[in-house]
């Protein structure tokens, strides 16, 4: 196997953990370790894990290596800001061009999240969280678009909200929150979209500063 599909290999693996919570701020990402877990090259990882700086998951410490990043309350609010600039634009563009075959993804996402919550896998349900937002994202057809969405820090905003999430009534507002959004695609309902996300978005900001 090419050295950049197993550097793939290692970015799929390493960054979902992260998102889903398995791996949480400050934790070191050692080479060595990772190399023999998923039995690749050290070049492999290596490779991974500056593409998750470049995505700003991780970050090279003053002493050397690798960690998973720690954000602050500022970055908390400032990535919410930045990710209703984005998103909401994404829905203006999304409803106008997503098609029948993007509403089922979106809506089969939604149904993975409420099955995973049911069967209490929640790290299964953070990782179907992410994907709806990424998803909507793809729908708006912006390439550029996605490349600011991926360097923005959002998905350690996602792994914030992951700690927030401790009762079963916060899985459900997430779950009713996504459908709105989807309804408001499906019926080319901009308002009911975007009230929805912004909706999602504030909740998600209060509840990750209210554990700073």
């Amino acid at each position: 196997m090419k050295v950049d599909s197993l550097a793939n290999k290692v970015y799929i693996e390493i960054r979902r953990k992260i998102l889903s919570n398995q791996l949480v701020a400050g934790t070191r990402l050692k080479e060595d370790l990772w190399a023999k877990k998923l039995d690749v090259n050290r070049m492999a990882v290596r490779e991974a894990l500056t593409r998750l700086q470049g995505e700003q998951l991780v970050v090279f410490g003053e002493k050397g290596g690798y960690f998973v990043k720690s954000i602050t309350a500022d970055d908390i609010r400032e990535i919410r800001e930045i990710r209703e600039i984005l998103e909401l634009s994404a829905l203006r563009l999304a409803i106008q061009k997503i098609d029948d075959q993007q509403l089922a993804k979106l809506e089969e996402i939604c149904n993975d999240f409420t099955s995973m919550v049911a069967r209490g896998y929640l790290s299964g349900a953070l990782e179907a969280d992410v994907k709806f937002h990424e998803t909507l994202i793809d729908c708006a057809g912006n390439s550029k678009l996605m490349d600011i969405y991926q360097i923005s820090n959002i998905p350690l905003f996602h792994q914030k909200i992951g700690k927030t999430q401790i009762h079963m009534n916060d899985y459900e507002l997430t779950d009713q929150e996504h459908r709105q959004i989807l309804k408001g695609l499906k019926d080319r309902d901009l308002s009911l979209a975007q009230d929805a996300l912004i909706r999602h978005l504030l909740r998600g900001e209060t509840a990750s500063l209210e554990i700073e």
